[in-house]
């Protein structure tokens, strides 16, 4: 099965239970704010119009929008909180309005009689109106909780647990079967909350006890997969496997970014890890930012980064220096600024280069990122780099406004400019399907990219731990490029499991580990 969606299966379990326990806590904090400030606002034309109006602007903000952008209004912090907070208000808005509109619908001659048989309004609104309204009121529950589910997958970037771990990295890496494991579970979780919800409504207003011992039966069924979180569980013996070790006891977080490399780094970084005694948990698909964040707050103790990403996205440094001199200037600003530290430099380059087939090259004359010049050609890169001072560098410094730029995800990048769907890309140096595809990088005569180097980071609280930190150190110099990209086309050219070239690259690391 660990084949099947390109790592161990057993992750399937931890994603899944992640992805239940985010979606039904924000699902029942968003029915608790959205019932008692609907029976308000079904009273106050003003406040429902406050509240709705609010709660429909959350709504029109994109998802994955709204979850990055509670990272920073949490203080940086990820994982779990900032993916409730933001599913939580996604969720509020088909509550609220159907708690709204089913009050503002109950009879008003109906009301009126409970007053006039000498009930209370408080008796009213619990025997009568929220009885009456509880219909309409559980088709809004029906539907923020399949809303809830759906958007749930999109908590991975912000380092939470979710099935959306199964998608990000399967699209990264090609794995479709991932994709669909992934798009199958939410659909699953989703559909079998909404007939849950269904079938405890209709035990309720049937008062039959049928329905609800069925719905908690389909409960149970839902959480099965959880069950598989205690399979696998280290055992005493296993533990003590890991006495004397130099790590034995610890736990650590490694943080990786949302492609290929980096998924295959973190396998092997684990393998090292793990061969020290320690207990290790990967929290990937993240963004350069909430990565960076998130070993500030500690919430990662490593990550492996590239010195332009630092330089440029991290430190907002325009300028590009001599490759030695960014190294340690990024050391010192590190200790400066937060106290994470710079701790071994793996020893190949991930830099970004423009790349084009031998077609398009012969087409447009080009050998140098400076024949682009002039030209009504399209380039297609990642998200990030048309957002960084590399590309505003390198376009100023090449004449490059003519270009058409285009925002793609890299697992496409080499399809497209193969094709001639675009004319050149950024590729990634380090990237198997260069090769694989006959691409040609084009010169880069005046150094506007800044030099990628690999490195590890380590958070403030690593940093002081001499031990984690002396056998990160030994990987120091101990991946070349060769090796790298040998490492990446075994995922993306040969559709291996991550683990399989995590494993490969663990082994090929110089020295190897002790």
């Amino acid at each position: 099965m660990g084949d099947l969606f390109g790592h161990d299966w057993s992750s399937f379990p931890r994603l899944y239970a992640g992805h239940l326990g985010l979606s039904l806590s924000a699902i029942v904090v968003g029915l608790l704010i959205s019932l008692p400030l609907g029976v308000l606002a079904a009273r106050s034309a003003a406040l429902a119009r406050f509240a709705l109006g609010s709660a429909s602007i959350v709504q029109t903000i994109p998802g994955l929008a709204l979850l990055a952008l509670m990272v920073p209004l949490l203080g940086g912090r990820i994982g779990f909180w900032p993916a409730f907070v933001a599913l939580t208000l996604y969720s509020v808005l088909p509550l609220l309005r159907n708690t709204i509109v089913g009050l503002r619908g109950v009879d008003p001659d109906v009301r009126e009689a409970a007053l006039a048989v000498g009930m209370t309004e408080r008796q009213r609104l619990f025997q009568v109106d929220l009885p009456l309204a509880a219909p309409v009121i559980i088709a809004g529950l029906r539907t923020a909780a399949v809303w809830t589910v759906g958007a749930a997958t999109l908590a991975t970037p912000v380092g939470a647990e979710s099935l959306g771990g199964l998608i990000f990295q399967g699209l990264q890496t090609r794995n479709w079967a991932s994709v669909i494991a992934g798009c199958l579970g939410s659909a699953v979780l989703a559909l079998g909350l909404d007939q849950l919800i269904a079938l405890f409504e209709i035990g309720y207003q049937r008062q039959a006890r049928r329905y609800v011992l069925a719905g908690l039966l389909g409960l149970a069924v839902l959480c099965l997969p959880v069950a598989g979180l205690f399979q696998g569980t280290p055992t005493s013996a296993a533990a003590a496997g890991t006495a004397g070790l130099p790590l034995a006891g610890r736990t650590v977080v490694l943080g990786a970014k949302t492609f290929t490399e980096q998924y295959v780094l973190a396998d092997a970084m684990r393998r090292v890890l793990e061969r020290a005694g320690a207990r290790v948990e990967i929290k990937q698909d993240l963004g350069s930012n909430v990565a960076f964040d998130a070993l500030l707050h500690n919430d990662v103790d490593l990550y492996v980064d590239y010195t332009g990403t630092v330089w440029t996205t991290i430190m907002h440094r325009d300028d590009v220096v001599p490759r030695d001199r960014m190294l340690g200037e990024i050391g010192t600003w590190l200790a400066a600024n937060g106290g994470a530290t710079e701790v071994a430099a793996l020893g190949f380059e991930n830099a970004y280069a423009f790349a084009t087939s031998r077609a398009t090259a012969s087409r447009l004359g080009l050998r140098s990122i400076a024949d682009l010049a002039g030209k009504s050609a399209t380039l297609a890169s990642d998200p990030e780099f048309l957002g960084r001072p590399d590309w505003v560098r390198t376009r100023d410094a090449y004449g490059l406004g003519s270009l058409q730029t285009r925002q793609m995800d890299s697992t496409f990048m080499y399809d497209a400019v193969a094709t001639g769907s675009v004319d050149v890309i950024t590729a990634y140096t380090t990237d198997g399907r260069i090769d694989a595809f006959d691409l040609i990088l084009l010169t880069d005569e005046k150094s506007a990219l800044p030099p990628y180097d690999a490195f590890v980071l380590a958070s403030p609280k690593a940093s002081k731990d001499a031990v984690l930190i002396a056998i990160i150190r030994d990987l120091a110099s101990g991946i070349d490029n060769a090796t790298m990209r040998h490492a990446n086309a075994m995922v993306d050219l040969e559709r291996r499991p991550v683990a399989e070239a995590g494993a490969w690259l663990f082994e090929h690391i110089k020295p190897p580990p002790t």
